[in-house]
Parts: structure tokens; C-alpha cells; sequence
């Protein structure tokens, strides 16, 4: 679907794409576009910044669901088991 939309695009000529903002601007009026450019600039912000969020989030969770490095219980049986014997002798 991403393929159509950047197609479409690419097809669009310079005076189509000026047609496109005159009727935009006729549509909005001149007082408008600055307050609507101005609030499509801070949405993109804060989709940014939640996006960045969430990915941080996931992030700390995998590190966090890492197991620490422990000691292996058959080493720590066998100390002991070594330690028992040298005690009986």
C-alpha cells in the first residue's frame, strides 16, 4: 500500500503540485496554514517522542528479563561434597 501512495507522489508534476497548494490555500485562507503547519509540527513531536518512549520501555524490559549470572548448583554441591571429605579424613 506504501507503493501506491509513494507513486503517487512521484507522478505529480511541479505545476501540479502548486495547483494542489492553491487549493488548499483558497480552501484554509492565508490566516489558517500557519496554525495548521504549527499543530502538524508538534503532533509529529510528540508521535516522536512517544514512539522513542515505548521503544525505551521495551528496551529496559529485555534487559531486565535477562537472567543475572549465577553460580551453576552442581559446582557449589560439589565444593561442599570436597569439603565434607577433607573434614572426615
Amino acid at each position: 500500500m506504501s507503493f501506491l501512495h509513494s507513486a503517487f507522489i512521484q507522478n505529480l508534476s511541479g505545476w501540479e503540485l502548486i495547483l494542489i497548494f492553491a487549493v488548499i490555500l483558497l480552501f484554509f485562507g492565508a490566516k489558517r496554514l500557519p496554525e495548521l503547519s504549527e499543530s502538524l509540527g508538534k503532533s509529529l513531536k510528540r508521535f516522536k517522542k512517544a514512539t522513542s518512549e515505548v521503544e525505551d520501555e521495551v528496551k529496559s524490559a529485555l534487559r531486565t528479563d535477562q537472567p543475572e549470572p549465577t553460580e551453576d548448583a552442581s559446582c557449589t554441591q560439589l565444593a561442599s561434597d570436597s569439603k565434607d571429605l577433607d573434614s572426615s579424613k
